[in-house]
Parts: structure tokens; C-alpha cells; sequence
């Protein structure tokens, strides 16, 4: 396969992240919070750098200028970091991906600020090609090894292809990672979604490019993965961490 070196990468930072909040207080900065020491958006961004992007985005909302003081003061790789504000962030996160729009090719990077990635997906994704006009998906078959699989975005593929996807899908095969290769097809299936609700989750644009043969699922395989978005997804971040990475 022809290795594709990918310019741009997108990160969602811009909910509150109220469901790992210890103290009840709503004081918590999500994409701050150390994992094993090291603020989780920083270490987003380098997941972005393994896949050898050379710009990332990091969309921001609740506490946006803390957030950006904060990374700018602790990074210090080799990625050129840029920061959009999404003023809708108190609606769903399709609205994110879309104030990237005008800063990202036709190709790109796409994953949320809350999920530790093993490194080997990164590789994984940078070497690959999405459909043309359309999306590719990094999915878990792993269904024993999801800690709330009631609040997981659930998927059912079938020949490679993602079918259908939702938190409450009944039907399914393997789980959501926050990982994807998108294009503007992705864009313009959130758009439609936007243009018709005046609302959009990016699941809902995949749901569109499903529905049009156009959304591709890569399997991750024994990778691993944790979104952190209780107490207890910390703990197995940092477990997994210890157990499969040079730690930190």
C-alpha cells in the first residue's frame, strides 16, 4: 500500500466533560486532566503526530482560552498547532467537526481530545486511503473489553462496510473508537444533517455516508483504546498505559 503522508489532523476539545467532574462542582478542564501524568489533549496531539501530521486543529468550547493558554505553555513538539472556537459547543459535536471546515484539506485526521490511542493505531491509519467522497471509521470488535457499553457508540458492519451506528443501536458488531479518516464527504453529510435539524453529531454524518455505500470500518484489531469519560475509564487508561507503552 502507497503510504500517505497526511497534512492535517482534527482534535474535539470543546464539551465540559461533566461525567468525570470527581467533585461534583462542574470546576473539572477535561482536556487538562493528567493521565499518568501527562494533560490527555497533549496527549491527542501526539497521537496526530504519530499518524505524521504536520498541522492540528483543536476545537475548543467550554473553557477555550484557559485550554489554549494552558497547551501552548506545555507543548513543545513539532506539530503546528491552531485553535478554532466553536460557539455552538453546547450542541452536539457534529458542530465541531464542521468549524474545521475551511482549515482542513480534502483529506484528514479526525479524534477526540478524551480517548488515549495506541500508537500502533495511529501508524495504522496514517498508511491508509478513505473511499473517495466518503469516511473510514476505527472500530473495536473487542465487545468484552468496553467498560460502559451502555453510553458506547455502537456499530454494525458488514464486508468492511459500516451499516449502521448509534449509542442505542440494538444490532451491532463492534464499537466506535473516535478515530477517522475523513473527507469532505464527511462535511457535507454533517451539513445536511445541520441544514435539515439545526443540529448534528458527526455519528449522524456517518449514518448518511453508511446509508450511500460510503463509510468504511477498520478493524483495529488487538490495539488498544480507552475513552475517559468517568472515573473508572481513567483508571484503565493509565492500566493500560503502564502495560503496553513506555510509561508515561
Amino acid at each position: 500500500m502507497t503510504q500517505i503522508n497526511r497534512k492535517k489532523g482534527v482534535i474535539l476539545a470543546a464539551g465540559v466533560g461533566s461525567r468525570l467532574d470527581f467533585s461534583g462542582e462542574g470546576s473539572l478542564i477535561k482536556p487538562l486532566i493528567p493521565v499518568a501524568g501527562v494533560p490527555i489533549l497533549l496527549r491527542a496531539i501526539h497521537s496526530l503526530e504519530v499518524a505524521r501530521c504536520d498541522s492540528v486543529f483543536i476545537v475548543l468550547g467550554w473553557q477555550a482560552e484557559v485550554i489554549q493558554k494552558h497547551i501552548c505553555s506545555q507543548y513543545n513538539g513539532p506539530v503546528e498547532l491552531q485553535f478554532i472556537f466553536n460557539q455552538n459547543y453546547f450542541l452536539q459535536n457534529g458542530l465541531s467537526v464542521l468549524s474545521a471546515r475551511d482549515y482542513v484539506g480534502d483529506e484528514f485526521l479526525l479524534t477526540m481530545a478524551d480517548h488515549i490511542l495506541d500508537d500502533e493505531i495511529m501508524r495504522l491509519v496514517r498508511d491508509h486511503a478513505p473511499p473517495k467522497s466518503g469516511a473510514t471509521l476505527c472500530v473495536d470488535y473487542k465487545l468484552d473489553t468496553i467498560i460502559d457499553i451502555d453510553d458506547a457508540t455502537k456499530v454494525l458492519t458488514e464486508d468492511g462496510f459500516i451499516r449502521a451506528i448509534g449509542k442505542k443501536l440494538k444490532v451491532y458488531n463492534c464499537i466506535d473508537t473516535g478515530v477517522f479518516i475523513g473527507t469532505y464527504g464527511l462535511m457535507d453529510a454533517i451539513s445536511q444533517i445541520y441544514n435539515q435539524k439545526g443540529d448534528a453529531s458527526l455519528s449522524d454524518g456517518i449514518q448518511v455516508l453508511a446509508d450511500a455505500g460510503k463509510m468504511e470500518a477498520l478493524d483495529i484489531k488487538n490495539r488498544f483504546w480507552q475513552d475517559v469519560d468517568m472515573p473508572d475509564m481513567l483508571v484503565r487508561a493509565e492500566k493500560l498505559l503502564r502495560e503496553h507503552t513506555q510509561y508515561p
